[in-house]
């Protein structure tokens, strides 16, 4: 058992990609769940804290705001189409460093990679993002080492993974780091996550 509790926040907006946010969270729930001695909790947090409407019509309520979050010692940013929006947004980049300079942990899953590179967080680092979002990531930080063909890239305190269901990959991935291999096995276990594609 941790000393005291830490706590995982997964970021919601308008336009994610809704399996980017909640397949991590069913992961990430579960272990949480299972096994409150590895001393973790998952939160989700929103600019405002209302509802916020996905890219492919599911709408999903934060726990919190930006403003009444707790601190955070992990946090997951999805991507989405509604993450090119923030690219330009200076607000919300400038909220993204500021969590750099306080969360010890910065995970995305997707293009929430993309939000990383135009921040400044990936410089001189290695990171992937979806598939047909790689050359953007090259382009908007010129020195990131883009990783065309892995699941997930885990650089100690960065870790991001590619697109959509390479985020239930990063979430195991995380659990195994934080709570044993042991824990992130019964967990996969438990989500009968055993990938064998139909097509």
């Amino acid at each position: 058992m941790t000393d005291a509790p830490r706590t995982l926040g997964i970021v919601l907006f308008d336009g994610l990609a809704e399996l980017d946010a909640v397949g991590p969270w069913e992961v990430l729930a579960h272990w949480t769940r299972a096994f409150p001695e590895d001393g973790w909790s998952v939160v989700s947090l929103s600019p405002d804290g209302d509802v916020v409407h996905g890219a492919k019509g599911l709408d999903l309520h934060a726990g919190y705001s930006f403003a009444d979050a707790p601190a955070l010692d992990a946090l997951l940013y999805p991507g989405g189409p509604g993450t090119r929006t923030h690219l330009r947004d200076e607000v919300r980049i400038d909220w993204v460093r500021a969590q750099w300079d306080a969360v010890p942990l910065l995970t995305s899953v997707c293009t929430g990679s993309l939000v990383y590179a135009a921040a400044g967080v990936l410089r001189d680092r290695p990171a992937t993002t979806h598939h047909a979002s790689l050359d953007l990531l090259g382009e908007l930080d010129a020195t990131i080492d883009v990783r065309r063909g892995e699941r997930f890239v885990d650089d100690g305190d960065v870790v991001t993974s590619a697109g959509v269901s390479a985020g239930i990959d990063m979430a195991l991935h995380l659990v195994a780091r934080l709570g044993g291999t042991e824990h992130a096995r019964a967990v996969r276990r438990a989500i009968q996550y055993d990938p064998e594609p139909p097509v």
